[in-house]
């Protein structure tokens, strides 16, 4: 709050960090005079928490998973709850994001060890152990759909992004559209989305997930009170600047257009690159990038908050780029990402050094879609002698090449933006600040 207020700022965009889904700072931002980009705080603590992420489920009447709807703690009443959904399970964190805290149960042999392991990592990341249990669907989709709302009680859907290729639990590959909606699923899946924003009050950018199993039923999963990581592909494919959007609902404008003038054109895919070394374990490898070349060319846009020089510190998230490609069509905007890929070129300080990122179009281009992981991208700033092809990431900030239509770029970090001058940049928006 001081910095913005040196800065002279009106108002704080909270990024997609942790900030950015914390009610107390919206109304920190509120008590300090600051308006704050994003939902209001009463949409964003009843919709804190997994098991009531979505607010008023019941009455917006969409299917949920099989599980617990309160976080469980004690053995007796885990094994009664677990019985109850049935094996396989999945133990998720309350306070859940980015793979941690969740451990995978198929028999109930395993559940008080994986109980603990998942309220371990809980607490260490989030602060909080709770926990609470949902049926495990086997192969399934993450789909989530894009939600705008303002202040005059307008709400719409930009369409979904497939992000069904993860490792740990964590996205590596999106893509808008999903090359498994149809446009009758479509309909359904926005509609949904819009349901749950209305019944939760919800104000500003959204996005609300399911999971989708193989004959397309959807599963509410949460609804994310923030502008998420892997915006640019809904962009790329709308034309609709998501930052924009939430700049103008925050200055109490109504929305510029109705559901009727959303539409999609051709196909985007977005590419994680993070600093892990794939030698490892995938475990981070923070340390100075002495040689970077980011991939440019027509509809291709790199979203970075890296540069030659800059130290991946080991205390914030890996992921150290975005490749986002976008095409006529989905087999367009693949050879589009084959064709940029290989020109990202990523060079450590020490003797382990570089990395080249491996198309995974062979696996994502089946009919359908894949959605079992290949390499994406992987940078080990440690380096190593004759790197070979591999890759895999998650979150970081931006730094815009080229992207059709008027969408920009975004930083990680939470930003301030005033009436004068560049915008100031606050540390903490969940990872470290971008230059």
């Amino acid at each position: 709050m001081r910095v913005a207020k040196a800065a002279g700022a009106d108002a704080v965009h909270p990024g997609y960090g942790f900030l950015a889904e914390n009610a107390a700072f919206a109304e920190a931002c509120a008590a300090a005079g600051l308006v704050f980009i994003g939902p209001p705080p009463q949409a964003i603590r009843a919709l804190a928490t997994r098991p009531r992420r979505g607010g008023s489920r019941a009455s917006s009447g969409v299917p949920t998973v099989p599980g617990t709807f309160d976080p469980v703690a004690g053995e007796a009443a885990v094994r009664a709850a677990a019985r109850e959904i049935g094996y396989p399970l999945m133990i998720k964190a309350s306070m859940g994001g980015g793979g941690k805290g969740m451990r995978e149960v198929h028999a109930e042999s395993e559940l008080m060890a994986a109980l603990g392991l998942a309220q371990s990592e809980a607490s260490y990341s989030f602060g909080d152990g709770a926990v609470y249990l949902e049926r495990l669907l086997l192969e399934p989709r993450h789909i989530e759909v894009q939600v705008l709302a303002d202040t005059h009680g307008h709400v719409v859907h930009l369409g979904e992004r497939e992000c069904s290729i993860q490792r740990r639990h964590q996205k590596l590959v999106e893509e808008s559209p999903s090359p498994f909606v149809d446009p009758a699923m479509r309909a359904r899946l926005g509609d949904a989305a819009c349901r749950i924003a209305k019944a939760a009050g919800y104000v500003n950018a959204g996005t609300v997930e399911f999971l989708v199993d193989a004959d397309r039923n959807f599963y509410f999963l949460e609804m994310n009170t923030r502008l998420q990581v892997e915006h640019p592909v809904t962009e790329m494919v709308t034309g609709i600047d998501l930052v924009r959007e939430q700049l103008r609902i925050a200055g109490g404008e109504p929305l510029g257009f109705v559901q009727g003038d959303v539409s999609l054109r051709g196909a985007a895919i977005e590419c994680r690159i993070n600093a892990e070394d794939p030698f490892g374990g995938w475990m981070p490898s923070p340390g100075t990038i002495i040689g970077l070349r980011a991939a440019t060319g027509p509809w291709v846009r790199d979203d970075s908050g890296a540069y030659e020089g800059y130290t991946v510190p080991r205390f914030y998230d890996t992921l150290l780029a975005k490749l986002i490609v976008w095409g006529a069509d989905r087999p367009a905007a693949i050879r589009g990402w084959r064709a940029r890929s290989p020109s990202t070129r990523w060079s450590g300080s020490s003797r382990r050094s570089r990395c080249w990122p491996r198309s995974w179009a062979t696996t994502i281009s089946a009919p359908g879609g894949s959605r079992r992981a290949s390499s994406t991208g992987c940078c080990d700033v440690r380096g190593r002698e004759e790197p070979r092809p591999v890759g895999r990431g998650d979150r970081g900030g931006a730094r815009r090449v080229r992207a059709p239509g008027p969408a920009h770029d975004r930083r990680g970090s939470a930003a301030v933006a005033g009436t004068t001058g560049e915008p100031a940049v606050i540390p903490g928006g969940g990872r470290e600040v971008s230059r």
